[in-house]
């Protein structure tokens, strides 16, 4: 019996933020596969190693968390004043599926850095030493980000001296703008509400705050659902009635949303809605052993990703929390306090972040103009990534 051999496809593997991933350019992949469909999903799958029911992705490059089976593929931007044009795939680890349905925002840290090393920046725009504003479209969520890069010698600079909680050792702070960040075409709530009841069979009557900016994100209260906000992984990750109890509140706030028809249609859309708890400032030890000081941060979140407890705090998931900060009367901005609010600090599993965000009212509606954090990036290998020929 004859096996195909294995192909070779430039790719780079990079961390941006708390995430990392296999970042592709668009015209490196194999020519079936730089067009939507399965095949290109199929090679993606390949590439990270799914689906697999050990849930290791041990025979490819994902890291078995949702956090680690990313991919991005991009390319030289047709939209006007862009750059670089960004599409973002979240890998399911044990199922067949890549899921295109939003942004990743930590990665959007290394989209910059790897735009400029690709060459869609035009070299008249990246200065010798200083910043390089890469402007960046969104493709998934059709929006628009802005990655302050740093430059040294007119090349990308990584190292530094920004430390992001999360991340075990310092490197460059790369500081991302994401313009108009409600998510999709439609109200930046869904609802109509800031504050809706949200009911869920067999959990109950939860008050929520359903929110699309940065990503669609699912606001509850972490004393309505049994929890302080001060979790770790382990106290949730490791207890399967209570991860379904969030993937049912989850099903029934995509619903509510507008995402879905179905509640069971949220199977075969994991990547969003995102769902998370709040709750005011307590003490607590981050999962590092870094203490984080009630004193020292406005609020406390814990947001689920992939089914699972995220070890830090999705990017795109941070904007929905500034954004809603910045909103009086949501459940993010009363647990930090109520008030008009610019900007929040607060504490997730591996320590603490700050995120800023804009908003007003336009003709009766909630509308954001832009969120901002600092995150940083890094290259970790370059060359060609491998996978058997029989992929498709």
């Amino acid at each position: 019996m004859t096996h195909a051999p294995q192909i070779k496809v430039p790719a780079t593997y990079m961390r941006g933020g708390t995430s990392k991933g296999v970042f592709f350019r668009l015209q490196d992949l194999p020519e079936a596969a730089q067009v939507p469909g399965a095949a290109r999903d199929n090679l993606l799958l390949r590439v990270i190693g799914s689906p697999d029911p050990y849930g290791k992705q041990t025979d490819g490059m994902g890291g078995a968390t949702s956090s680690t089976s990313k991919t991005v593929i991009l390319s030289k931007s047709d939209q006007p004043d862009h750059d670089v044009d960004y599409l973002f795939g979240q890998v399911s680890i044990d199922k067949p599926f890549v899921d295109w349905s939003g942004n990743c925002g930590n990665l959007t840290a290394a989209v910059g850095a790897f735009a400029i090393n690709s060459g869609f920046v035009d070299a008249d725009r990246v200065p010798e030493n200083g910043i390089c504003t890469v402007r960046i479209w969104q493709a998934n969520i059709k929006k628009t980000i802005i990655a302050h890069v740093p430059i040294t010698n007119r090349e990308v600079q990584e190292t530094g001296d920004f430390e992001l909680d999360g991340v075990t050792f310092p490197a460059a702070e790369v500081q991302i703008e994401f313009m108009d960040p409600a998510d999709g075409d439609g109200a930046m709530f869904p609802t109509g509400n800031l504050v809706d009841d949200l009911e869920v069979p067999g959990v109950g009557t939860l008050k929520a705050t359903m929110i699309n900016a940065g990503i669609p994100t699912i606001f509850v209260n972490a004393a309505d659902i049994g929890y302080t906000g001060t979790e770790l992984q382990e106290a949730i990750n490791g207890a399967d009635k209570a991860l379904a109890m969030f993937e049912t509140i989850r099903a029934y706030g995509a619903k509510a949303m507008g995402l879905i028809d179905k509640v069971e249609e949220a199977a075969a859309r994991q990547h969003t809605p995102k769902v998370a708890f709040v709750a005011a400032p307590k003490d607590y030890v981050a999962s590092s052993g870094k203490k984080v000081a009630a004193g020292d941060i406005d609020l406390l979140v814990r947001a689920l990703s992939m089914g699972k407890l995220h070890h830090a705090m999705m990017g795109t998931a941070a904007v929905a929390i500034g954004t809603a900060a910045a909103i009086p009367g949501t459940l993010v901005n009363l647990a930090a306090g109520g008030g008009e609010r610019g900007a929040v600090t607060f504490g997730h599993p591996s320590g603490t972040l700050r995120v800023g965000a804009e908003a007003e009212v336009v003709d009766g509606q909630w509308t954001a103009t832009k969120a901002i954090m600092s995150r940083s990036a890094r290259v970790l290998m370059e060359g060609w990534v491998r996978v058997p020929g029989d992929y498709l």
